[in-house]
């Protein structure tokens, strides 16, 4: 029985996948059925996805919530606190809520398994379905944790299906092409549930469009099946043209910054139309307009007093998309980043993308076991202005100590780092 907060996440966080060799799922689905299955009370929308899976899950919230539902969302990684990941209309679940749901889990565990938890992100998962259920939110807005076909998710039937874009990642666990990975987070297509796809890459759309296919899946494309066009990007605020067949909407406006956050608005507002199209949700195009106006999202472009950019570009899509928002937002600036990352990811590429635009480049790393030490990743940049110490406050003291009116500090990489990053800046600032 856990007794404070503390105490339960010491112990989840210890709880690692690759210490179990269960059959995938075989777990989750016994235990949800000792819930009486709470995953299956829910109307959902699943997305999987390299990038944007965040920003757009934050962008359909908006838009439900403005059109008075009561929405909740299941995102991840956390920033601050493991709560984060499980909100209802933007409120976290409770530390008495979450120890209630994970001592039920507990009970369950040591009741049928002997003790033999499951990884940490399937305990999280189990507590977001039985809260969800419980709170009876209309709407539940579920991000997968990796992959897809295999994620602790992938145990519901939801409304409509979402891929946001594919790129190399966790290539230990989804393969080592991007034709393997697509296949991997197409997994959440279900049979005869319309999916919403925002890959570009003709070769992946391929997969994911045969396994739509296989599973009577209708399946709508950006690019093809609906467009967006930008208008302007300033500061604060941009503004895009979207048009799907017999709907147009002109000049709409979106908080959140750079292209590629227009093309997650625009799966979103697919999505919606979608839903609206088959009476499951009804919402207005002002409702969607005034959602967006206003949404944004935590790690993702996040703009600082002092010219700090905080973003979670972990791989190399990210990093391209952040340099074009970078270049957007703030041209003709001196760019000085700060790097950080996970071993997980295709570095090499996301550091040769900083280096072509960087007037200096910091390496640095966060205290987790699977950090990239920081003299290797900076091995891999060509810039003649690189330096790296395994003490990330030490570099950022260093950076911001020497930075003059037209940097911008740019800290990027893993969203562990920006979440470190972000409570030590505050603390600072306070």
């Amino acid at each position: 029985m856990f007794k404070t907060m503390k105490e339960c996440t010491d112990f989840i966080f210890t709880l690692k996948a690759v210490d179990h060799k269960r059959a995938p799922l075989v777990l989750m689905r016994e235990v949800l059925a000792l819930l009486n299955n709470p995953q299956d009370r829910l109307r959902a929308i699943h997305l999987a996805g390299s990038n944007g899976k965040g920003s757009t899950v934050n962008a359909l919230r908006e838009m439900l919530q403005h059109a008075g539902y009561k929405v909740g969302a299941f995102t991840s990684p956390h920033l601050e606190r493991v709560n984060e990941r499980m909100t209802i209309n933007g409120i976290q679940i409770s530390d008495e809520q979450f120890l209630h749901y994970m001592n039920k889990i507990a009970e369950i565990i040591e009741t049928h398994y002997e003790g033999d938890f499951p990884s940490f992100f399937e305990v999280v998962t189990l507590i977001m379905f039985q809260h969800f259920a419980d709170q009876e939110v209309d709407i539940a807005l579920i991000e997968t944790g990796l992959g897809g076909r295999l994620d602790a998710t992938n145990v519901i039937t939801p409304l409509i299906s979402i891929i946001t874009t594919i790129s190399l990642e966790h290539t230990a666990f989804l393969g080592d092409t991007l034709a393997k990975v697509a296949f991997e987070k197409a997994g959440i297509i279900k049979e005869n549930i319309p999916v919403v796809v925002g890959v570009k890459s003709e070769d992946v759309l391929t997969v994911i469009e045969e396994i739509a296919n296989e599973r009577h899946a209708s399946c709508l494309v950006l690019g093809k099946d609906f467009t967006v066009e930008i208008i302007e990007q300033g500061t604060n605020i941009q503004h895009f043209n979207y048009r799907k067949a017999n709907v147009e909407m002109v000049a709409v406006p979106l908080k959140m910054a750079g292209p590629h956050q227009i093309n997650n608005a625009s799966l979103a507002i697919t999505a919606i139309l979608k839903l609206r199209d088959n009476g499951a949700v009804d919402i207005s195009d002002e409702s969607i307009r005034q959602a967006l106006a206003k949404a944004q999202w935590a790690g993702r472009f996040d703009q600082l007093p002092g010219n700090i950019i905080l973003d979670g570009a972990h791989n190399s899509e990210g990093t391209a998309a952040l340099i074009q928002t970078l270049k957007t937002v703030y041209p003709n600036r001196n760019y000085r980043f700060i790097y950080a990352v996970l071993s997980d990811k295709d570095h090499a590429k996301s550091i040769a993308l900083m280096d072509s635009i960087a007037t200096s480049i910091a390496f640095t790393q966060i205290e987790l076991p699977n950090a990239m030490p920081a003299d290797q990743l900076a091995a891999l940049s060509t810039n003649t202005n690189k330096m790296y110490n395994a003490n990330w406050r030490e570099m950022v003291q260093t950076m911001l100590h020497q930075r003059n009116h037209e940097d911008v500090i740019v800290i990027t990489g893993s969203l562990y780092f920006i979440a470190e990053i972000r409570q030590w800046l505050q603390g600072e600032q306070r």
